[in-house]
């Protein structure tokens, strides 16, 4: 395909412009999980091999559920290096949604940091509490493969975090729609009312909240 051609073209451009400023091996970094009204939002850390077929590395929102799976267990199983971080609802409503991205964020990278030169994170700012070089790409997850996998593991991994609360609390479909605002998650919440997963700082969930409490008074 001509757009993806372009887009490895893109990435091989600033690889080698890296690599002659002696940056030879790079982490990726991405997250998931920062609008779901429930569960952890959760960053992975991914330092590929060199050489990797990049072929089914994308932006894994745009991955079909079975493709993701797919080239999850073709990262995992390759030579690659990855790492995570999983920061809790809790944790969310306490310091903000933000915060905790880049603290799991920070915690997967720093589980690689001794084997890279420089990271490469998606987004427009800079994870904080690492010690290495820094460059921050808006859309990476779709020029970087690193990024990619990055996005895909990160993805992968809350997604069956939330297939497992699904188990947990059966009274939710945490299974299918992975604790995003979507019309059945809040119709299951204002029947049902929150979980202990349920983030409490989010507006939908606070609100409820707000009125339960007001048919208790």
């Amino acid at each position: 395909m001509k757009e993806e051609a372009g887009r490895i073209t893109d990435y091989r451009q600033l690889e080698e412009r890296l690599k002659n400023n002696g940056y030879r091996l790079m982490i990726g970094v991405d997250e998931a999980g920062r609008g779901p009204l429930a569960g952890p939002v959760v960053a992975a850390a991914v330092l590929l091999p060199e050489g990797y077929d990049m072929e089914g590395l994308d932006d894994s929102k745009k991955l079909t559920p079975l493709k993701r799976d797919l080239a999850f267990e073709r990262i995992v199983s390759s030579a690659a290096q990855y790492a995570v971080g999983i920061i809790d609802n809790e944790i969310i409503d306490h310091i903000n949604i933000l915060r905790a991205s880049l603290r799991a964020m920070t915690e997967a990278v720093r589980k690689l940091a001794g084997q890279a030169d420089i990271v490469l994170v998606d987004g427009n700012q800079a994870i904080p509490g690492v010690n290495l070089p820094q460059m921050a790409i808006v859309g990476g997850d779709a020029v970087c493969p690193s990024i990619s996998a990055a996005s895909i593991i990160a993805k992968v991994t809350r997604d069956r975090i939330m297939d497992h609360y699904a188990s947990l609390y059966p009274l939710f479909a945490f299974d299918r729609h992975k604790g995003y605002p979507t019309a059945d998650h809040l119709e299951e919440l204002r029947r049902f009312g929150p979980t202990p997963i349920h983030r409490k700082s989010f507006r939908p969930v606070q609100e409820l909240i707000g009125q339960m409490d007001l048919k208790l008074a």
